[in-house]
């Protein structure tokens, strides 16, 4: 009985390992870029990802907390193993807060994003690094209209 617990096992895991085509299932980090934030992504299925960030960015006179989550599709670049382009979409909500000097106040704004990328699994190494430029458009509130300046490095630890 133990010798089949073992082998149906041992197969579940192998068909896991092989059905599994991206390099990694689950990581978390940081985004260092525009603003700094802590992100998370995990792959749905073996090209599509999700990633949920929340971040933090403060000015002279403004700052900002804002969280967001993206819907990614992920390519594989032959010539380099573990390296993937990627392009999604998502939306943001920024917590605006601000002292002109006379007044102060607070506001609230939703982005609706695009997302453009490459993303790099170390081999045999639980580290994964991705870049990307992630322009966004200001439905209403304090900055509202096009942004393009969002991008970041972002370092995270593979969780499986």
């Amino acid at each position: 009985m133990k010798t089949k617990i073992f082998t149906i096992l041992l197969m579940v895991f192998m068909f896991a390992a092989v059905s599994q085509a991206q390099d990694y299932k689950s990581a978390i980090g940081l985004r260092f870029g525009y603003p700094l934030s802590v992100t998370y992504k995990t792959f749905i299925s073996d090209k599509a990802a999700i990633e949920g960030v929340a971040g933090f960015r403060s000015f002279s006179g403004y700052s900002w907390f804002n969280v967001g989550g993206y819907y990614q599709v992920h390519n594989e670049i032959a010539s380099v193993d573990g390296l993937k382009w990627y392009y999604g979409a998502g939306a943001n909500v920024y917590f605006w807060s601000y002292d002109s000097g006379f007044a102060g106040g607070s506001t609230t704004s939703i982005g609706i994003s695009g997302v453009l990328g490459l993303d790099y699994k170390f081999p045999d190494k639980p580290f994964n690094l991705s870049v990307d430029w992630i322009p966004t458009y200001f439905v209403n509130g304090f900055g509202s209209g096009f942004g393009g300046g969002y991008g970041a490095l972002a370092a995270r630890y593979v969780l499986n």
